[in-house]
């Protein structure tokens, strides 16, 4: 039986999730593993979740385990059901061939791998990737197991979020994605694409450094992209183009979590939980991923909060990021006028 996309992005994405929480254990093996929790969806499909955290003793709000990793968490998810017109009259606008009227729902596909990692020291990064297939087909017809695809794309990308800015950190994870891509014009085109959907309005700052962020990524003429822009169009590019991004993750944050910082001071725990404060605002106002999760009957919360931080701040008209020459100040700057890396 011929391997269909959905067979292949599947393996995909169950070997990432192995490789990447094998890696994070690897790195410190005296933490406590990973909970791998399974899940079926009684709508149509599966999933793994594999959660780090530090269950702190009892009478104790926080873990005394001096771990690289506060919280963490790598998720695989598979489903399939069916989607309302409503649904599919919203995707029309980036997605041309679907059809649509307002009496017919259409079965779908969607899998993908989403992750965060919170580390423990305010001098260490956190990070978040997330890569994506979905698929929408006709009707099965009868003695059929999947209807014929009508439209099909493809998300993703990676994105660092420091507290404190070291320019090694952010020229290292930018040069692995860039390589990762084997094209300039379309990490330039994705590097900004990043900065623009991680930006807090109401805080006029970036969430963080950037990355890579794209989405519909498919044959269609794209809303974003030139056509003069030499990119993946077919569906097996594209796959091989989200395989290798997918496989620079280790390399591009792991050597981060490896290297030497100092020890960092009462001060700096308190400017990286403001800062996981703003990382909270973003994900639960504008976050596209979260609002649709959370609208979605029968959604799995857990793992749709799976990214917020296990502990965060908010102050009262903080001092801290407004003092000039200050660390605080230096990673605001950056966060206000978004920087090319590399």
């Amino acid at each position: 039986m011929a391997t269909t996309m959905r067979n292949k992005v599947e393996t995909l994405i169950d070997g990432l999730q192995d490789d990447i929480v094998t890696a994070l254990e690897e790195l410190d093996p005296d933490a406590p593993r990973f909970k791998r929790d399974a899940w079926i969806r009684a709508s149509g499909g599966r999933g793994l979740s594999c959660v780090f955290a530090c269950t702190p003793d009892a009478g104790q709000t926080t873990s005394m385990l001096q771990t690289k990793l506060e919280k963490a968490g790598v998720n695989v998810s598979v489903v399939h059901g069916i989607l309302p017109p409503a649904a599919i009259k919203e995707m029309r606008a980036d997605h041309s061939s679907l059809p649509y009227d307002e009496n017919t729902s259409l079965p779908f596909f969607a899998a993908g791998i989403s992750l965060v990692i919170h580390p423990r020291s305010p001098f260490v990064p956190t990070v978040h990737a997330n890569y994506r297939y979905f698929e929408i087909t006709e009707q099965v017809a009868e003695g059929e197991q999947t209807g014929k695809i009508v439209a099909w794309w493809f998300g993703g990308g990676s994105d660092l979020t420091p507290s404190y800015l070291d320019e090694e950190d952010a020229r290292h994870f930018h040069t692995t994605l860039k390589d990762a891509c084997q094209n300039d014009e379309l990490y330039s085109a994705f590097k900004k694409w990043c900065d623009e959907y991680f930006f807090i309005p109401h805080r006029q700052e970036t969430r963080g450094i950037g990355g890579l962020f794209f989405d519909d990524l498919s044959n269609e003429k794209h809303a974003r992209i030139s056509e003069e822009v030499k990119r993946p169009r077919e569906p097996e590019e594209i796959f091989e183009f989200i395989s290798r991004l997918g496989n620079a993750f280790i390399p591009s944050y792991t050597p981060l979590l490896q290297k030497n910082r100092d020890d960092p001071t009462d001060h700096h725990r308190r400017w990286q939980l403001l800062r996981r404060g703003r990382y909270v605002e973003f994900n639960l106002v504008y976050d596209r991923g979260t609002k649709f999760g959370l609208k979605t009957p029968s959604a799995r919360i857990e793992s749709i909060l799976m990214s917020l931080p296990e502990t965060a701040r908010w102050e009262y008209m903080s001092e801290l990021g407004t003092q000039a020459d200050s660390e605080e100040e230096r990673i605001v700057k950056v966060l206000k006028n978004p920087r090319n890396w590399v």
